[in-house]
């Protein structure tokens, strides 16, 4: 006996008509027009052929400034005023402290170079003061957008030296005195 076979159709099997509308789709979407499409090109855009390089910063005009010279003017007086008083004032502490190296604490050679110490913080704490006004008048020309303005830079840099100068030279004269 021959075993039971169907008879032929016209209709290809129904699990190979997906397969065949996939490939369909897929070879459609290969063959559209490249022109139109949405990506961008891959090739060096103009903007990348200029560098990561800062641009050449422009230079500065600084425009004098009368009012700006004139507090200027002033605070540098002041802080040679200051800087006078505390080398004055410096040369007697260390004076004393040279009397007070050997002495007990609580006693009146002790006693006069703490003082002196005292003296010498309460003139420090003016030159501090000095430098922080200095540095409010350069925030107020930065936040103008103003440029540095040389002389106030200058001010600063020397106010500064004096305020590192003078507490350190507070720290040698109190190191050397005995401790409370």
């Amino acid at each position: 006996m021959t075993p039971y076979r169907p008879a032929p159709s016209a209709r290809p099997a129904p699990r190979l008509a997906p397969c065949i509308l996939i490939i369909g789709l897929t070879l459609a979407g290969c063959a559209r027009d490249h022109d139109t499409t949405p990506y961008p090109s891959l090739a060096v855009r103009p903007v990348e052929k200029q560098g990561f390089a800062e641009p050449a910063a422009k230079p500065v005009v600084l425009r004098p400034d009368p009012a700006l010279d004139a507090q200027v003017a002033e605070m540098t007086r002041r802080l040679t005023a200051v800087e006078q008083e505390f080398t004055k004032a410096h040369d007697q502490a260390r004076t004393d402290a040279a009397k007070a190296r050997g002495a007990a604490v609580g006693s009146e050679a002790w006693l006069t170079a703490q003082t002196e110490l005292a003296t010498l913080d309460e003139i420090r704490a003016r030159t501090s003061s000095l430098l922080t006004e200095i540095d409010d008048r350069a925030i107020q020309r930065a936040a103008a957008l103003e440029p540095d303005y040389p002389t106030l830079t200058s001010l600063r840099d020397r106010a500064s030296a004096a305020v590192t100068r003078q507490a350190a030279q507070i720290k040698a004269i109190s190191d050397s005195l005995p401790a409370a």
